[in-house]
């Protein structure tokens, strides 16, 4: 059995750090420029420092996204900005473009150079030719099934590694190639500016007819005709092992830190448990279950891991996030009197029962004693978001920095 990396999303630097608490064995990031997700806060040079040391400090690797197809205008960028990190010292680069790889591959000669699945690696010749060219690792496209990356595990050097995703947003085009942003909006998916048009809702509107929108409906569900399901293969650990992954990857680097926290202690302990003794990790799939629905998710599937699409696969049948628990925020520090300093994401009040979700697995129940600013003036309830806040729980509750404090929401019907 081949070592196993857990590889966990961070769009800021407060998320990077929740993910290495909270069990990844790596982290990827993006810098300002030159990756996919220009919409997510990104670091700075500063925060990549920081991260990383943050990181190193714990035996947590970080990876770099750079993976961007370039246009002529960004090569001279690349090459400044990989010299910049040369002395940021990240573990990786994560790379789609053989020109960016080209730069790469002369500034930063030591550095090890990860193929992004934006390059469609579909087939073992072509992680052969990146190996050819000096690249470690491969991340899969989305639109391989496990029994085709155990094909390509058994064609390539033993020393060459495969990363697949295991959870997250699955795409409707071939791992990123969507020109409907770039059609509709101008802003281009491949330059990291996507506005996923895949999840509007679209109607029919006749010729002869205009003004009178007819809602596309495939079902009594909903009208997102292009929408997929978000990935999940929590009940699937043993396959993903068998398949010779070296690597298991979280995607959703623009998603809180309660759906990192959420999904990282998820797959650390079901990863764990998986490889200590199969049997554990099947008697605890009730609650692997159970603690994967406390993020925000649309319909899960099991992608093309099984086969091609299909209404088993690739979900189109509902477009509506389910949303069972809501984060409201992070502890950052305690002052030794049961009292937690976080800044807020949502509004909660004093008397309100909330769950206290702690690194090692445990889920506390604990009321709200009391809140107070951050200049110690009491308050009933906290609307504001962003506002720094006190908050104290029951005595037995006990608060500890990196404890995320979430409530669960009440479901229709329930």
């Amino acid at each position: 059995m081949r070592k196993t990396e857990l590889l966990i999303p961070a769009g800021s630097l407060d998320v990077l750090k929740t993910a290495v608490v909270y069990g990844a064995d790596a982290v990827y990031i993006g810098g300002e420029a030159f990756g996919l997700r220009a919409k997510a806060h990104n670091f700075s040079n500063q925060e990549m420092k920081e991260g990383i040391e943050f990181a190193h400090e714990r035996g947590v690797k970080v990876y770099v996204t750079a993976n961007i197809l370039a246009h002529n205008g960004d090569l001279p960028g690349v090459e400044e900005y990989f010299e910049e990190l040369r002395d940021i010292g990240p573990d990786a680069l994560i790379i789609s473009d053989p020109g960016v790889f080209a730069i790469a591959k002369r500034i930063l000669p030591q550095m090890e150079l990860h193929i992004s699945t934006q390059a469609n690696n579909t087939n073992y010749g072509t992680y052969q030719f990146w190996y050819g060219l000096g690249a470690r690792r491969v991340v899969s496209a989305r639109e391989l099934s496990l029994k085709e990356i155990r094909e390509i595990r058994d064609h390539i050097p033993e020393d060459m590694e495969i990363e697949s995703f295991i959870h997250g947003a699955m795409c409707i085009s071939y791992s990123g190639r969507c020109l409907l942003s770039n059609y509709f909006t101008g802003r281009d998916a491949n330059q990291g500016a996507c506005t996923h048009p895949c999840r509007w809702k679209y109607a029919v509107v006749e010729e002869t007819r205009p003004g009178e929108y007819m809602p596309i409906y495939e079902n009594e569900r909903g009208t997102f005709i292009f929408n997929s399901g978000d990935l999940c293969m929590i009940e699937h650990i043993p396959e993903m092992l068998e398949a010779g992954i070296d690597s298991f990857k979280i995607e959703g680097r623009m998603k809180t830190a309660l759906y990192v926290a959420t999904v990282t202690r998820t797959y650390r302990k079901a990863i764990d448990d998986c490889l200590r003794d199969p049997e554990l990790y099947r008697r605890n799939m009730e609650w692997y279950r159970e603690e994967i629905g406390k993020c925000t998710f649309r319909s899960y599937t099991t992608g093309f891991y099984f086969g091609k699409p299909g209404a088993e696969s690739q979900i189109y049948d509902n477009s509506t996030y389910i949303k069972n628990y809501t984060y409201l925020g992070t502890v950052e520090e305690t002052d030794g009197a049961g009292r937690g300093r976080l800044i807020q994401k949502n509004k909660f009040s004093v008397g309100e029962t909330i769950e206290i979700m702690k690194p090692d697995g445990r889920n506390l129940e604990a009321v709200v004693r009391e809140i107070r600013s951050e200049d110690g003036e009491l308050q009933e309830s906290a609307p504001h978001s962003k506002q720094v806040l006190w908050v104290g729980f029951e005595a037995e509750a006990g608060a500890e920095p990196y404890d995320i404090l979430r409530r669960r929401e009440e479901q229709a019907g329930e």
